[in-house]
Order: structure tokens, then sequence, then C-alpha cells
């Protein structure tokens, strides 16, 4: 089985496709914007991810999605519920951990189909 990598650096890769699944790393926005930004740049790296992998946001399968503070739960909610395709949504975690950096607000991790 082929492995196809996109946006490849010394460490890792942004993407990953393997037997018609799609493996995306954490995305995140920009550090120091607040979590409704970072959401949103969160996700529009998904998309061009997915875009990139010949796929898109209606074929995830699943997403994990770490915040700093869950306190920023709705505030994150709301942004995804605009951007989530409804009758497509996937199943979804959302938890609370240290990010690699504290002026990140919130991190999104996707699995998709091709």
């Amino acid at each position: 089985m082929d492995i196809t990598r996109f946006e490849t650096g010394p460490r890792m890769s942004q993407a990953v496709v393997h037997n018609g699944t799609v493996y995306l790393a954490g995305q995140v926005g920009n550090a120091g914007d607040d979590v409704a930004t970072q959401t949103s740049q969160a996700l529009a790296s998904v998309d061009r991810l997915l875009e990139q992998a010949g796929t898109d946001k209606t074929r995830i399968l699943n997403a994990t999605i770490w915040l700093a503070d869950m306190a920023d739960f709705p505030k994150m909610n709301a942004v995804w519920d605009k951007w989530a395709p409804q009758g497509n949504t996937p199943a979804r975690a959302t938890g609370e951990a240290k990010l690699a950096t504290p002026e990140y607000l919130v991190e999104v991790i996707v699995i998709a189909a091709l």
C-alpha cells in the first residue's frame, strides 16, 4: 500500500494518506489570537489539507479537539457548529490539555476518508 505525505517537515507531516484514510496532524491557529479566531484558523487548515489530499470535511470520520481551558468550550463550539457539515458531522471528542505553548488555545485533529 502506498503512503502519501503532505507538507512533510523534519519532525512530522501535516497530512498522511494510507489505504483510503487521511490522517491530519493537530491544526492550530495563530498563537495569541482568541479561541474563536484560533478555531476558525485551525478549521481552515483542516479544509486546506483535506483538499490537498483529495477529500473534504463531509468525509471526516473522527475529530479530536483539545482546549487549553474547557471554559472556552462554548466559544469553540459556536465556530465548529457553523463549520461542521450538517448531516455529515463526525464522531468527536473534546478535552482539556496543555498545548505546545500557552498562547495556543485550541488544537484540532481529524481523520477522514478519501
